[in-house]
């Protein structure tokens, strides 16, 4: 089954840094888009960052300037560098990959990875 892999998460003190890592196997993963999500209990997934096939990024406000996404196509993976981390962004982070089908996608989860921000 299909599915990518995260990695990289754990417990840092505020102000700390965090790379979470996501490889997925399997797929043309060159040509579809990656982003990264985060949930806490209770609570609605939200994304964090994305990033399409071309290269183009996008954030939501609270982590602009904070965090930075990338990919490595040759590894079949992307990344998450997380800095100046504060205490609201504990949650657990899952990799999505939007698999394009021609005018349709379809999405797969990781497993998620948890990050927790002590303060």
């Amino acid at each position: 089954q299909r599915q990518p892999v995260e990695s990289g998460g754990g417990l840092v003190q505020a102000g700390g840094s965090l790379r979470l890592s996501c490889t997925a196997s399997g797929f043309t993963f060159s040509q579809n888009a990656m982003a990264w999500y985060r949930q806490n209990p209770g609570k609605q997934r939200n994304l964090v960052a994305s990033i399409a096939s071309d290269g183009s990024t996008n954030y939501e406000d609270s982590v602009k300037g904070r965090f930075t996404i990338s990919r490595d196509n040759a590894k079949n993976t992307v990344y998450l560098q997380m800095n100046s981390l504060k205490p609201e962004d504990t949650a657990v982070y899952y990799c999505n990959l939007k698999e394009a089908l021609g005018i349709t996608s379809r999405p797969y989860w990781g497993q998620g990875t948890q990050v927790t921000v002590s303060s």
